[in-house]
């Protein structure tokens, strides 16, 4: 079907300035880069690509391309001390439970035993000391200089959360943030770690571009849900990794499905397997699916994660999966 979207398409645009072409259960999304938007030709494109079989909705998107920033070959990659590699979980968009999956994939790493630390970095929302029962906590410095990491739960993380008021709002510039996340990770007395998890800002703006560049990174988990938007977000995030030569070592879908308690219906509120779809198109390995359940966010809230409060859960036992698919790719 792609094959007869990219013809029509290139009746009104040229090749070159079709991004992608996404096809994700009857919804198609077309992306065009550096092309003059053009209400005229979209409508055109809307109508005949909706007319082929098995096509509900059609969707065109103009976008401008953006030069990823550059790195100089003398400038040194960050020395994360004791850390033997690290991997970035991160989102195309917020609210996807990006954090919730971090903190639960930590913890899942942890049990397979590993050797785990966590790193919050998403420093305009740090939720990590919530979810790990520290918030309000104050880090320790014993010689001024350095921070030794909070350890809950057999984890070791650390989070700019605990350094700021968090009902003030961090109004940061890029280059200002990102100073302050690699000051933090670097000023940390991490010891002796297997995986870092890093839980990444959500978006793909310069804070996520720089750490990606300028961190030695393993590799990136990419989370998103079933609904076509997160979709959309979730191929910008796949992409800016490869573009600055991060390892994609897979999709999550998060809030795949819900299950009622009392009569065992299942119900795909944000669609369906969209996830794995996408995956599939990229090329990249699809990691799980996490389903949407209340007990997996009150026990976040709680600093209670739901891999330690529910071991015998079918929840932990997603994440256990998705935890052991990542050691395999990683070691």
């Amino acid at each position: 079907m792609e094959a007869q979207i990219r013809e029509i398409v290139t009746k009104y645009f040229s090749s070159s300035e079709i991004e992608n072409i996404g096809v994700f259960n009857g919804r198609v999304i077309i992306t065009l880069q550096n092309a003059s938007e053009d209400a005229d030709k979209t409508k055109a494109i809307e109508k005949e690509v909706g007319a082929l079989p098995e096509v509900n909705k059609v969707s065109v998107i103009y976008t401008v391309a953006k030069a990823a920033p550059t790195i100089h070959p003398e400038i040194e990659k960050w020395q994360v001390r004791g850390v033997k590699k690290i991997i970035a979980v991160a989102s195309g968009k917020g609210g996807v439970g990006k954090s919730t999956t971090s903190v639960n994939l930590a913890l899942a790493l942890a049990k397979l035993g590993q050797k785990v630390a966590l790193f919050d970095a998403d420093i305009y929302g740090p939720s990590i000391p919530t979810m790990l029962g520290y918030e309000g906590v104050a880090p320790i410095s014993y010689d001024g200089k350095t921070f030794q990491a909070f350890e809950f739960h057999g984890i070791k993380s650390m989070s700019i959360g605990t350094l700021v008021d968090r009902s003030q709002p961090l109004i940061w510039r890029g280059s200002k943030a990102c100073g302050a996340i690699e000051q933090l990770m670097t000023d940390t007395n991490w010891e002796d770690i297997d995986i870092m998890v890093v839980d990444m800002p959500p978006g793909t703006g310069d804070i996520q571009i720089t750490m990606s560049q300028r961190l030695k990174m393993s590799g990136a988990v990419i989370v998103s849900t079933p609904q076509d938007i997160a979709l959309i977000d979730a191929v910008k995030g796949v992409n800016m990794f490869k573009r600055v030569d991060v390892p994609i070592l897979g999709i999550v879908e998060n809030m795949s499905y819900y299950i009622c308690p009392h009569c065992g219906t299942r119900a795909d509120i944000f669609g369906h397997e969209g996830a794995r779809v996408t995956a599939g198109e990229l090329g990249v390995p699809f990691l799980g699916e996490i389903p949407l359940h209340i007990d997996i966010r009150t026990n976040a809230d709680k600093g209670t994660p739901i891999v330690l409060s529910e071991p015998d859960s079918p929840y932990t036992k997603a994440y256990m999966e998705i935890a052991g698919k990542l050691l395999e790719y990683l070691m």
